[in-house]
């Protein structure tokens, strides 16, 4: 009992760590120039383009053997990707988020901020008169955003380039998400379909077993 009593609880949230190591997944395929399908290609499992695409959302879990199997198809070490997440998870590094100030944001007049713009002026109302510049600057990170991205009725890529533009760092990325668009990955087979519209599929957090067997039986190939 001393022993186990000697171990610290870590507590984190899993759909976070999801999505952000499928956003280090993505971006490596980007950074090397490869495609979807392209990266599909190089895998010894036999798994679907849509499949494949969940594991970049984030809205389905990988497992330990997919994981390595996919960063070496990126030429990548799995433990250095890892290393990447964890970094973006589990410290108060700014990297990965995007800094905003409350009095630029205060100041917009785009009425789907509005929301936004309420929340800046409680956090401003905080301060006493003549805050200084470091307390209006907040770092938004993926979670937060999302979440007022919803409430403003937006997509969360289109508030974050809206952020960045009116009182963003432009020297921040954006949060587990890239500025490119994934017209790269569209089938140009001839059958009209794009792997990047593979987050229609409902989320399956109970690991991959199974995923490509379901996706078989649903007509996805």
């Amino acid at each position: 009992m001393a022993l186990l009593a000697s171990f610290t609880c870590v507590l984190f949230d899993v759909v976070v760590y999801q999505r952000v190591l499928g956003d280090e997944i993505r971006r490596l395929r980007k950074k090397r120039g490869l495609t979807r399908k392209q990266l599909n290609r190089r895998l010894q499992s036999d798994i679907s383009l849509q499949t494949l695409a969940t594991y970049e959302l984030g809205t389905r879990q990988c497992s330990m053997v997919r994981f390595v199997e996919i960063c070496l198809a990126l030429d990548e070490l799995p433990h250095e990707l890892i290393a990447r997440v964890h970094e973006r998870v589990f410290t108060d590094s700014p990297r990965g988020r995007v800094r905003i100030d409350l009095r630029q944001v205060v100041r917009d007049d785009h009425s789907e901020l509005l929301p936004l713009r309420r929340w800046a002026r409680d956090r401003l109302d905080h301060y006493p008169a003549g805050h200084t510049a470091g307390a209006a600057e907040v770092h938004l990170d993926f979670a937060a955003l999302e979440r007022m991205a919803e409430l403003c009725g937006m997509d969360t890529v289109d508030l974050i380039g809206l952020l960045r533009r009116i009182g963003g760092a432009p020297n921040e990325p954006p949060p587990y998400l890239d500025n490119g668009d994934d017209h790269d990955d569209e089938d140009h087979t001839g059958n009209g379909n794009s792997d990047q519209h593979a987050n229609t599929r409902p989320a399956d957090h109970n690991g991959d077993h199974g995923d490509d067997e379901g996706d078989r039986r649903n007509g996805v190939s």
